[in-house]
């Protein structure tokens, strides 16, 4: 996967902001022990698509 490739990052931001609102919608139904790890995962999903995003922005110009 190369990250000049656009269909795979606009793929991996969307899976990460779909986890982070699945996590958001089903927080009650989620067991206990695998809140904080998943919760920690769609942080760092979400945050390194933001940085994907800029990334992409910038090579734009």
């Amino acid at each position: 996967m190369s990250l000049t490739d656009s269909g795979s990052i606009l793929t991996f931001v969307i899976v990460s902001f779909c986890l982070a609102l699945i996590l958001i919608m089903r927080r009650d139904s989620i067991p206990a022990p695998f809140k904080r790890y998943l919760a920690l995962l769609a942080l760092v999903m979400v945050t390194m698509s933001f940085v994907l995003i800029v990334i992409s922005f910038y090579r734009m110009r």
